[in-house]
């Protein structure tokens, strides 16, 4: 019997965190927000893609996830002055300016990973080609 694949939008498969291969795939167990400590998984399950291609090569989500902070505290801060009024209190902004920083860092985190790998990354392209492969992670990590 032939596997049927419904392909995913790179957009949604993005959203959703799927392999940037095959759309398939999970790149992180679990949700974004939880009570656990997110984790990202070493290979595809589905077509057998190494996440992280060559040692400290996440280093580079750290500038997707500086400019997803600047956004968001600027965006803080303006809807702070906008719902208040207040341009004079340095400790209010500075506060609100930390506090979307905080508790937007697994969204940061997830999403800055998932820009490098979709759209930064040269040579790494959806293949609707791709097969389900067996993979042997502690073989290969």
């Amino acid at each position: 019997m032939e596997e049927v694949k419904y392909e995913l939008s790179e957009f949604k498969a993005a959203w959703q965190a799927k392999c940037p291969r095959c759309r398939v795939g999970h790149v992180y167990k679990g949700p974004a927000y939880g009570l656990k400590v997110q984790k990202m998984n070493s290979h595809c399950e589905y077509c057998g893609l190494r996440y992280e291609r060559e040692p400290g090569y996440f280093y580079g989500a750290m500038y997707v996830t500086y400019a997803f902070a600047i956004a968001e505290m600027v965006t803080a801060c303006m809807a702070t002055y906008i719902l208040t009024g207040n341009d004079s209190s340095f400790i209010l902004y500075a506060t609100v300016a930390i506090l979307s920083v905080v508790l937007m860092s697994p969204f940061n985190y997830r999403y800055s990973r998932i820009i490098l790998m979709y759209w930064l990354t040269p040579g790494l392209r959806y293949d609707p080609n791709v097969k389900k492969k067996e993979v042997d992670v502690k073989a290969s990590a």
